[in-house]
């Protein structure tokens, strides 16, 4: 025993870890775990993290260039599998696990595929607003598309009866997990839209993301997308959501919410019903409002409540005209007699002077007195037309001849309002062909337009 401790000599501390380090680094393994810890510096040349199950944790290290390569983010509580060696930081005798190798497992995989293709569907447009259908306030056929087994058809076809008792509804049941569950929601779709549904319901009640699957189909949700109608998922499985919830053109988060989304209550419809009768009352009272204001400076404009004030400047004027016309008249008589005289007297001394003239210069005075003779009176005429136009134009005969009439009291003056005469008063109506005598035994005020009153 003496001669064996005497040829096993004692390691140094530095030799003992390299020779732990050589051992360990020829131990290759894959490995699956749950991540507990992470630490990603961009400053750093590797990336730290963790791994555990229910009994152990690892220390593991990635190199940047190794994790980059893998497309993978770790996260806290995302389980991945991990290949790799042992290795030893003799530094600080500390064992990590050098990782060559990651990607998720489980449902981490999962999760990668659907948010990989989400993100490929995304680019497409397939999730954009501006496609989607809006959904109908009171659809007559409703589409539900779900398990005929489950709680969610119970679910919805109680809030429709509650909430739309009037709306048909047309059921398709189909398998909501499995390899089979996509091609068979895609023909139920297919057929409630062929059977005249305006909205269809896609629901299933909670599960597992392994579960949900089936709603995460790349075919489902392109199906989706191409309904004519639009489509509103209700997948009890908060907080995913699922490929098809982005499909569809609305998503709620339970069956029961998604037949609430497509059935108005008869509380929200009475209250509808009742803003829609006070908007409309509003707007009656504020047309009838601008239509009284209208109305009102309609009526306080002189022509309409005193219509006889329009005429009354033209009959004065007429009267202004007529006593001037009186005057000028026999002014105008009268120069042209004296004129005339004028010309009776020239005309006498040019035949007595004709009498002793030769007969050559009779002819020419008789052919000049012709001429001027002829053009003498012609400013006369002129002035006579003129004023005789005027006259008439101005002449209220003229206006009597067109059909109207002038009411004169007893006095003989001019009556323009029904203000100035009362019951029993006698009148006299000047009319084209003679005056009428008459008494009046009613009056009415009169509230319209002149051009109103003639028609």
């Amino acid at each position: 025993m003496a001669g064996e401790r005497e040829e096993q000599a004692a390691l140094s501390v530095s030799a003992a870890m390299g020779l732990a380090k050589g051992a360990l680094e020829g131990v290759v393994v894959r490995i699956v775990g749950e991540v507990s810890e992470v630490s990603a510096n961009a400053r750093y040349k590797a990336v730290y993290f963790t791994v555990k199950d229910a009994k152990a944790s690892l220390p593991c290290m990635m190199w940047n260039n190794r994790y980059a390569a893998a497309g993978v983010e770790l996260a806290v509580g995302a389980l991945v599998e991990l290949s790799g060696r042992f290795t030893l930081y003799a530094a600080k005798g500390r064992m990590n696990f050098d990782v060559f190798s990651i990607a998720l497992a489980g449902e981490g995989m999962l999760r990668m595929q659907v948010a990989n293709l989400a993100a490929k569907l995304k680019a497409e447009g397939l999730f954009d607003a501006a496609r989607k259908k809006r959904v109908p306030a009171i659809p007559e056929r409703i589409g539900l598309v779900t398990s005929p087994r489950g709680a969610a058809v119970h679910d919805v076809l109680r809030t429709l009866r509650r909430r739309l008792p009037l709306s048909e509804v047309l059921f398709a049941g189909v398998t909501v997990e499995g390899q089979a569950a996509p091609a068979e929601m895609m023909g139920a779709l297919r057929m409630v839209q062929d059977a005249g549904a305006d909205v269809i319901l896609l629901v299933r009640g909670g599960g597992s993301f392994e579960d949900l699957m089936p709603f995460n189909d790349e075919a489902l949700a392109r199906t989706i997308a191409s309904m004519e109608v639009p489509v509103v998922t209700g997948i009890g499985h908060e907080p995913d959501t699922s490929i098809a919830d982005m499909a569809a053109d609305l998503r709620a988060s339970t069956p029961t919410a998604a037949a609430d989304a497509v059935s108005a209550s008869a509380e929200s419809l009475a209250a509808g019903l009742d803003g829609l009768r006070r908007r409309m009352a509003h707007a009656m009272e504020a047309r009838m409002r601008r239509a009284r204001g209208a109305l009102d400076v309609l009526r306080a404009r002189p022509g309409l409540s005193e219509p006889l004030r329009i005429v009354e400047p033209y009959a004065r004027a007429l009267d202004d005209v007529s006593r001037d016309l009186a005057g000028a008249l026999p002014g105008a008589l009268a120069e042209s007699r004296s004129a005339l005289e004028r010309l009776r007297t020239a005309l006498s001394g040019s035949l007595r002077r004709a009498a002793v003239a030769p007969r050559h210069e009779l002819a020419a005075a008789r052919s000049a007195f012709g001429r001027v003779g002829m053009h003498l009176l012609d400013p006369q005429k002129e002035g006579m037309a003129l004023c005789a136009a005027r006259l008439h134009d101005l002449s209220p005969l003229g206006v009597v001849a067109r059909g109207y009439a002038i009411a004169r009291g007893a006095d003989g003056s001019v009556v323009a309002s029904v203000d100035r005469v009362a019951i029993g008063d006698a009148m006299q109506v000047v009319l084209a062909d003679g005056v009428v005598g008459c008494t009046v035994v009613s009056k009415d005020e009169i509230e319209m337009s002149l051009e109103e009153w003639e028609a």
